[in-house]
Formats: C-alpha cells, sequence, structure tokens
C-alpha cells in the first residue's frame, strides 16, 4: 500500500507521534519499523524516528505486506445473500473485518473466513491485502457488510462507494432521552492528535468532512434513545464520535461512551459492545437496486425487544 499527503498540524511533532495518532490501528513499533527501513519519506528524504514535521511537510509511505500472512480458517459466516460475484454477510460483534498490519490480528477475522468461505480465490484492489473486502465496520458493530468475489465487482463496488452512489442505514442506541425527533450532524472528523485509538472533530490531523443524518424512532425505558442513522459519508468511527459530540454516545461504546451508563446498559441488557447494528446496504447492481437486509443481533434484538420494532425498509 502507498500512501501520500500533506501534514496538517498547528506545532511540530515527531513523525513516529504523528503516523501513530493517524494510523491508530497499527503499532508504535510497527510504524517506527517502516521509518527505519527507509519506508516513510518527508519532502522526499528518507527520515529517523524522531524527525519534527512541520506544518505541510509532505509524507509518503510504501507499507509491505506479504499476503501468505493471511490464511483461510474455517469461521461460520452469517450468510444474507451470495451469487458469483459477490458474498453480503451480516457480521457478528467482536470480529475484526480484516487482519492488521503491524500486531498479532492475522488469524479470527472476516477476511480468513471468506479465504475459507471462497477458496482462497478473491479479489484485492489497490494492491491492498484485504481480499473481497470494499468497505468496514468497526469490530464490535454488527449488520450487513457486503464483500466481492472477482476483480470486476471488487471495482464497481468500491467506486460507486467513492462517488457515494450507495445507501447506508444503521440503528444505535444512545445515552439519554433525544427529543429533537430528526437532525443533521456535520463537521470535520478524523484522527486525534494526542490519543491514537480516537478519531475527533475537535483539531483532528488531516481533517475530512463527515455527515451524518439522525431520526428518533423510540425510546427504551425512559433512558435510552433508538435512533436510526443515514450516513451521506463514510468516517472511520463517524457514526460514534458524531453522536458523542452532540452528547449522546453510543451505550456499550467504551471508547466514546459514558463508562457508568455503559455498566447500568451491561447489568440490566447484557450489552457488551457499542449498540450499533449495521441495518440496511443499497446499491444498483445488475442494472437495479439492490438492498440487503441484516436483523438485528441476539444482544441488541433483546435489549429492543417490545419497545421498538425494527423492520425492512424503515
Amino acid at each position: 500500500m502507498n500512501y501520500s499527503f500533506c501534514v496538517n498540524i498547528e506545532k511540530k511533532q515527531r513523525v513516529d507521534m504523528y503516523l501513530s495518532a493517524l494510523f491508530w490501528e497499527l503499532s508504535r513499533s510497527y510504524i517506527q519499523k517502516l521509518i527505519d527501513t527507509g519506508c516513510v519519506t518527508v519532502n522526499g528524504q528518507v527520515v529517523k524516528k524522531n524527525l519534527k514535521l512541520d506544518q505541510r511537510d509532505e509524507i509518503s509511505i510504501l507499507e509491505v505486506i506479504s499476503s501468505t500472512e493471511i490464511l483461510p480458517e474455517n469461521i461460520p459466516l452469517d450468510i444474507i445473500y451470495e451469487d458469483e460475484n459477490i458474498c453480503v454477510i451480516n457480521k457478528s460483534p467482536g470480529i475484526n473485518v480484516h487482519p492488521t498490519p503491524g500486531i498479532e490480528w492475522k488469524k479470527g477475522t472476516m477476511v480468513n473466513a471468506l479465504l475459507y468461505h471462497c477458496r482462497d480465490a478473491l479479489p484485492v484492489i489497490s494492491g491492498e491485502q484485504r481480499p473481497g473486502i470494499v468497505h468496514r465496520l468497526d469490530k464490535d458493530t454488527s449488520g450487513v457488510i457486503v464483500t466481492a468475489k472477482n476483480d470486476m465487482y471488487m471495482r464497481e463496488i468500491a467506486e460507486k462507494i467513492k462517488k457515494r452512489e450507495v445507501k447506508k442505514y444503521y440503528i444505535a442506541v444512545v445515552s439519554w432521552v433525544l427529543t429533537q425527533e430528526k437532525f443533521t450532524i456535520s463537521s470535520d472528523i478524523w484522527r486525534h492528535p494526542t490519543d491514537r485509538v480516537k478519531m475527533t472533530i475537535k483539531s483532528p490531523i488531516n481533517p475530512k468532512h463527515a455527515i451524518t443524518h439522525g431520526e428518533v424512532l423510540g425510546y427504551i425505558d425512559e433512558t435510552y434513545s433508538v435512533i436510526k442513522i443515514d450516513l451521506e459519508t463514510g468516517r472511520t468511527h463517524q457514526i460514534r464520535v458524531h453522536l458523542a459530540s452532540i452528547g449522546y454516545p453510543i451505550i456499550g461504546d467504551s471508547v466514546y461512551g459514558n463508562p457508568k451508563v455503559n455498566k447500568r446498559a451491561a447489568t440490566l441488557y447484557q450489552i457488551h459492545r457499542q449498540a450499533l447494528h449495521a441495518l440496511e446496504f443499497h446499491i444498483d447492481l445488475y442494472g437495479k437496486n439492490q438492498s440487503f437486509f441484516a436483523p438485528l443481533k441476539s444482544d441488541m434484538k433483546s435489549l429492543l425487544a417490545g419497545k421498538v420494532e425494527i423492520e425492512k425498509g424503515l
């Protein structure tokens, strides 16, 4: 994988610390190894990890990942739809979509399961070793994810997502009672400047604009709000960050949520992850609109039971 971009910072920062915040899913040691082996250049020059970056410095990264590190595994998949071109899955919470370079998470992912299911024959795009994967969900987010089984549909789906020609709807359960029936959150978002685990809307590194639309569907025990999310953009952690930014974090979210609320929800409702589910995915394929619906997983289904009905086409 190749990356090239300009630095956007308010004050000087070490290159290894900056890249650790920017690529939060990579370990610091892995990033330092990339720098030490000459895979990182600043303004065209190979650098050391303690180099101090300035505003508008140009960084280029060559990240080399061996495809032999990703092996097929017999992991069950909840398949919603499958044909010769695509495989649509209702992802379970607690599983990574793809292995992450730099850390020992090369097993137990959806990619490993797909490689086994598709007999180790899946396409990659732009040299990235994420076979079949054209979009992703966070580890603890459940729901619909579309994967490609050949190069043509890998490119086609990726291009439609890039051009925002798909619609994705989510269900989230948030802390507190949100009385505004419909709302829109619009802000810049990207990596937190100091906390490598988080994304942020406040002084983000290399900000990207994000737009989230929400509609309140109902309430749980006059304490939590059930919200349908319509994503206009698709940034990392976008829903979680945006909802937390307006004071209504998703229950169970260990990064952006309220610890006391999370503890109570875990005790009362057995919710041990962020209550966020990708419900529907709409895309034009085969000359017509394809709609894929992923029923709620058991924990969220139990949470909403008898309070809010979630059906296809909400």
